[in-house]
């Protein structure tokens, strides 16, 4: 899953993305609400952690605008703003959950992976497909019971096949979403990727379309 971070504080930011990284998520991270706009404008995010006392423009502003747009992505707003009436403008304007300042960067993860199945219209904290189980939260994976060793970047590519399965992910859309800016990618690691899920998944569950992609088939019923 593919993140931006809109948060001006550099230690903070920092920490966040180094945490959030090691979480299997791609995280972009910028430090005013103009950047973050145009980033927007131009890219495709599947959450914004957002803080409320940015530069250029203030964290409300951008998320007005956001929603103004008709834009769905989910925003959770992180700010040392506490109050009460700090939380309702937030949610009010726009936001789908509010963390404080400081925060334990457990409990943010938890958020995420709260807004994120949501948003992909799931209640259930565990994604099965077929003969496999997935667990976001604790990164695990399993095939017919049997549990597989997978890296943080192969869970996160199988995660999101299976969460589109039946959807053809392109190559761009997949290298996209995994590893976000600035991050040299060289021209084979995708497939390799894909190689070693299969050895470990089995055969038959992804499937390469050629020229375009790879996909997991929707089930039937």
């Amino acid at each position: 899953m593919r993140l931006l971070l809109v948060e001006d504080d550099e230690l903070l930011g920092d920490g966040i993305v180094t945490g959030l990284r090691q979480e299997g998520y791609a995280v972009d991270w910028l430090t005013d609400g103009e950047r973050a706009w145009a980033a927007l404008e131009s890219d495709q995010f599947d959450l914004m952690i957002l803080d409320l006392g940015l530069p250029r423009l203030p964290g409300l502003k951008l998320l007005a605008r956001l929603r103004h747009k008709g834009s769905a992505l989910p925003v959770l707003i992180l700010t040392a703003r506490d109050a009460i009436e700090e939380r309702v403008r937030g949610l009010d304007a726009g936001a789908d959950d509010y963390l404080t300042k400081p925060f334990d960067l457990d409990e943010l993860a938890a958020r995420l992976r709260v807004l994120l199945r949501r948003n992909a219209g799931r209640a259930a904290p565990l994604l099965r497909h077929g003969p496999l189980e997935l667990d976001p939260a604790a990164h695990t994976a399993a095939v017919a019971g049997v549990a597989l060793e997978l890296s943080s970047r192969e869970f996160a590519l199988l995660l999101l096949l299976v969460e589109h399965a039946g959807e053809v992910m392109t190559r761009a859309r997949l290298e996209h979403t995994l590893y976000g800016w600035n991050v040299e990618v060289e021209s084979n690691t995708l497939e390799v990727y894909v190689h070693r899920l299969r050895r470990k998944v089995g055969d038959g569950i992804i499937r390469t379309v050629r020229g375009v992609g790879y996909m997991v088939a929707r089930e039937t019923p």
